[in-house]
Formats: structure tokens, sequence, C-alpha cells
């Protein structure tokens, strides 16, 4: 939006704040100006959403509602992921930063992602969504390491039990960079090279515009500079 149609925005509101007051006092509410709280880029045609979040966590929730696993372990994942998904299956979740999560199925503990607190081949369903591209940016706090994303999926993989399953998000595009300080995009190839050892069973994207796309393939990502590659894959 243009600072001008901003601009206007807020004087429109000033101009038209005594006359809503009026048309909205009715004996049961005090509407005073120090109390305002302008709301002024709601008024849209659709409701606006981050397709990321929003579709990579739908399509992780669905993975669970359909494996049922007697127990699920998180890493690092979106908490609003974890705090539903555990309404229906046991959830474990892990973070360098603990989050204070007080909900029924819901344990919230603290682990790194380097050195998970796991045995070999221990865990039966396993997530990490949209956090590997950040390890060793230095965007958290962690040191710069270039291999630190490689790091973290050696770990990943060496605590999925055999027949496992492990959900993992990560930003993908056409082209592997790096967005210093944020996060890096990788290529479909590129993480399929990073998993030889396991099998995909399916893959969603979601593309640059928004759209989600299920059962995807690598033409999906032809083009796309920022989507979100969805993988679902098991030892």
């Amino acid at each position: 939006m243009s600072l001008l149609k901003k601009y206007f925005r807020k004087a429109r509101f000033t101009k038209h704040f005594s006359a809503k007051k009026n048309l909205l006092e009715d004996g049961r509410f005090d509407m005073r100006w120090e109390d305002r709280y302008p709301c002024l880029n709601d008024a849209t045609s659709t409701t606006g959403f981050d397709a990321h979040y929003l579709f990579h966590t739908a399509w992780a929730a669905r993975v669970l509602a359909k494996t049922k696993p007697e127990l699920h372990v998180d890493i690092s994942s979106c908490l609003r992921f974890v705090s539903l998904v555990s309404a229906f299956v046991p959830v474990r979740f892990y973070d360098y930063r603990p989050a204070k999560l007080n909900l029924s199925g819901l344990e919230s503990n603290k682990a790194d992602l380097m050195n998970l607190p796991f045995p070999d081949h221990s865990v039966q369903s396993l997530s990490c969504m949209h956090v590997v591209e950040h390890i060793g940016l230095e965007r958290y706090g962690d040191p710069l390491d270039a291999q630190g994303d490689l790091k973290a999926i050696a770990e990943l993989k060496r605590v999925v039990a055999t027949g496992g399953s492990l959900l993992f998000v990560v930003p993908l595009g056409e082209k592997a960079i790096i967005q210093y300080n944020a996060h890096r995009i990788y290529t479909y190839q590129q993480i399929l090279s990073y998993f030889l050892d396991m099998q995909l069973v399916d893959f969603s994207y979601i593309n640059d515009a928004g759209k989600y796309i299920p059962q995807a393939n690598q033409a999906n990502t032809v083009g796309q500079i920022y989507g979100c590659g969805c993988f679902h894959f098991q030892r």
C-alpha cells in the first residue's frame, strides 16, 4: 500500500471519528478518542493469510491424521501446529528456546537440533518444518556455520526409526540461494540428494503465488523463487 493511500485512510478515520461515535454509542459502551484502535487495512474482498504457514501446517496435520502415530515428536516447528495437533495426537515439542505451553497432550522441552537427545533410530514420527533453513545464519543468535543445515539434517535422519516418518519443510525454488541472514532457499533435487537414504512418500508445494499444490513434482518449482516444499520421508 502506498504512503499516500495510508495517509488518506488515517485522515478519513480522524475526520469521521465523531460521526461514528454518535452512531455507535447507544448507552452500552463509551467510545473515546484516547481508546481508539485504528484498523485501516482489513476491509478487503477476501481474507488474507500467510500461505507458507497456513498450508504447510495443514498439510502436516493431514498426514498425522492419516498415519495416527502413538506419539509425534516435533523439532522447533510452528507453535500453532503443535498446539492444534496435540488435540488428537500426543506431541512432544522441542526447541532451543522452549515455549511455555500448558496444553493437554503436549509436552514442551528444550533441545538443540545439532545434538538431539534421542538414541539412533528411536523416533517413529518426527517433524521439523521451516527450521533447518535458518541454522548457521546467525538469525537466532546461533553461530555462523555454512554447513549448519546439513548437520541438522544429519541429526534428523539419525533419530528417525526404521519404518518411521519425517515431515520436513523448507523454502524451495528453482535456484538455491541464501537470503542472509533470514534463510536458505533450496531446490527440489538438492533436498532429495540430502535424503537419498530415505523414501519420498509425498511432496506437496506452495508456490510463489500462494497456491497449494498437493502431490506436486519438480516441475511445479520451475520459475519459482520462494515457494514452500513439504516433504514426507520414510526410513
